[in-house]
């Protein structure tokens, strides 16, 4: 199903946002308390730029020219009172095998295992039909205490048409797993899908 709005409150405004902290393990995670939301995808799927967009600031999420170069889980400290999260690329390939298998431990550990995680971005780009990793991360997220919310990365590219294809991918998918999540359409280029998601942040965190 493709996500709407879904919130009463008011909208969500971002006043404040700024880096946090580099956590290479679940033992240097922070231990305040507050709420995360958590984005995690393949590697290059355009989650840093996505952040950007949605936080409205141009290079506050790390980007990278080196896809999977990135295996720390990067904390943004938004409004003071709750933390989007950053988790590294999943599975590319030109790192090692042993820090592929380190980071999906990592993020495994973390999105089963994380008590203030509240919902779970699983971003897709919308130009090719969810793959292995994809699978993997959604088989995951089944398990996992947090909402899952898929965002289709990188809409602007296709057409009402292609976007309509990429929907129906994803929902493919989803029953063959017995998942049932919301799919918002995103762009980090023209903003498409920020205020559905910053709705579904207030509606589930308030």
């Amino acid at each position: 199903m493709t996500g709407g709005r879904v919130s009463s409150h008011a909208p969500m405004q971002i006043q404040s946002a700024e880096f946090q902290l580099g956590a290479v393990s679940t033992a240097t995670l922070p231990v305040d308390g507050r709420p995360e939301i958590a984005f995690v995808g393949r590697s290059n799927v355009g989650k840093s730029s996505l952040i950007n967009r949605l936080l409205r600031r141009k290079n506050i999420a790390r980007t990278s020219s080196t896809p999977g170069k990135t295996q720390e889980i990067n904390y943004y400290l938004i409004n003071d009172n709750l933390f989007f999260v950053d988790l590294p690329g999943f599975g590319y390939a030109r790192v090692s095998k042993k820090q592929r298998a380190k980071s999906k431990k990592l993020i495994g550990n973390y999105v089963l295992h994380r008590e203030e995680l509240r919902i779970v971005f699983h971003l897709v780009d919308s130009r090719h039909p969810p793959g292995e990793i994809d699978r993997d991360i959604l088989h995951l997220l089944k398990q996992s205490e947090a909402v899952p919310i898929v965002l289709l990365t990188k809409t602007d590219k296709l057409s009402g048409n292609h976007r309509h294809r990429a929907v129906q991918a994803v929902e493919s998918v989803l029953q063959e797993i017995n998942l049932e999540v919301p799919i918002i359409l995103t762009s980090a280029k023209d903003g498409r899908g920020r205020s559905e998601v910053l709705d579904w942040i207030t509606s589930l965190v308030a």
